[in-house]
């Protein structure tokens, strides 16, 4: 059973899965336009790219990302981006902003018309990539979230989209290998 609440916008409990929730806040966020909460945005991050564990998602949210430890960190250590959400494969949470603030992850982005994902969107970051599949315990650990943001953000409804469709032909993640059907979370149409 479930013991994830948020209050003012941070996730804090123990996930159905037995994963307790770590907040690491990060500078890279502002406040959002009068926009309500209505999307959820699904992404895939490795880091180094293909490679899981380690503290490089943390270090890049946080912008503490050391560009000598990997050649791949020199082209992404300075840029100022964030995230609501991040679930490691074994499904441990993350939170780095609150919800009722702006992340940013999404980009120049777009769904079902409305541009600028990030003023009214969730992020949610996925550790994967676009080779291979996401584990069983992501699924229930994002399945739990999502369920939880729907309730506490009547806005967001069944609209939760990938990074790829609302950055069509710029992103591809969280890619062919993640799996809507394995949520059991109905969606809106198509972005």
């Amino acid at each position: 059973m479930s013991k994830l609440r948020i209050v003012a916008g941070w996730l804090s409990g123990v996930s159905a899965t037995g994963t307790v929730v770590r907040q690491v806040p990060t500078r890279n966020f502002n406040q959002r336009p009068l926009h309500e909460i209505s999307l959820i945005v699904l992404h895939g991050i490795s880091l180094p790219p293909s490679q899981y564990g380690g503290p490089y998602v943390d270090q890049l949210f946080t912008m503490s990302l050391d560009p000598k430890v990997h050649p791949y960190f020199e082209g992404i250590y300075n840029q100022e981006l964030s995230t609501h959400i991040f679930i490691n494969r074994q499904g441990v949470i993350t939170q780095y902003v609150s919800f009722l603030d702006r992340a940013w992850h999404a980009g120049r982005s777009s769904y079902l018309g409305h541009l600028e994902c990030n003023d009214y969107g969730i992020g949610i970051e996925l550790e994967g990539t676009d080779d291979e599949p996401y584990t069983e315990v992501q699924y229930q650990v994002l399945r739990e979230l999502v369920l939880l943001l729907q309730q506490s953000y009547i806005d967001i409804k069944d609209h939760i989209a990938s990074h790829s469709e609302v950055a069509p032909g710029r992103k591809t993640d969280p890619g062919p290998f993640f799996y809507y059907a394995k949520l059991g979370i109905r969606r809106a149409a198509s972005c």
